[in-house]
């Protein structure tokens, strides 16, 4: 069984925690539930794990003889599964919208990244991290310029009703303006409850006829559209 010299530890272990941090920079720079420290110790945790399974029995002896049978890849095999637990918990349903599925994607990923690191699959592991970030944002962008000529446009409003006030004039106006709901919360301040409602606009409606719509509902005192 081959043993890892000191220097090749460091070097897998810092290079799973590089490529790891990277993916997690850009969830933190974005303001996601997992961001750099997250990713970056998911990565050097499955890379060390790798290590364990692969390299840390260079002491026992195995045979199928005695009955004793070395597998490798029974430790780092838990990964894939554990790190499932870790990605739920980064996935929140906020009212009728989901949100998180990506950041839960990438730490699958970072997990895969840090294995790759550990066991010295090095180009497999930068090729990796890289595509994860172009699909992180050149992709993204890319992605939305297409689609948006097809698609609905959507965005935010921010209904102010009077204090105590029932958002059910607000969905039914919003429903009159051909819109759909797909998210709805409420932040009562003082006097006021404000209402926020994502949109999906018809596509012959504007956000200027359903603010018009709006303003005229019952007990709403003001709305502003935010793409």
């Amino acid at each position: 069984m081959p043993e890892l010299s000191s220097l090749e530890i460091v070097a897998r272990v810092v290079l799973a925690a590089a490529l790891g941090g990277a993916i997690g920079l850009e969830r933190e720079l974005r303001e996601r539930e997992a961001g750099l420290r997250t990713h970056l110790l998911v990565s050097v945790g499955a890379a060390l794990f790798t290590m364990v399974s692969a390299y840390a029995w260079t002491d026992w002896h195995f045979s199928n003889r005695s009955g004793v049978v070395f597998d490798p890849t029974r430790i780092a095999a838990q990964i894939v599964s554990g790190i499932g637990f870790l990605g739920a918990g980064a996935i929140i349903r906020q009212g009728l919208s989901i949100r998180g599925l990506t950041t839960a994607a990438t730490l699958w990923v970072v997990a895969a990244i840090g294995m790759a690191s550990g066991v010295g699959y090095y180009e497999a592991a930068v090729v990796t991290t890289a595509l994860v970030l172009v699909s992180l944002w050149p992709l993204r962008v890319l992605a939305y310029k297409m689609s948006v000529r097809f698609r609905p446009e959507e965005g935010r409003l921010a209904v102010e009703l009077l204090s105590g006030a029932s958002a059910v004039s607000v969905l039914d106006a919003v429903e009159r303006a051909g819109a759909d709901v797909t998210g709805l919360e409420f932040q009562d301040e003082g006097d006021r409850r404000r209402v926020d409602v994502r949109v999906r606009l018809g596509t012959e409606r504007t956000a200027a006829e359903l603010i018009d719509a709006l303003t005229q509902a019952e007990d709403v005192r003001g709305a502003r559209w935010n793409p």
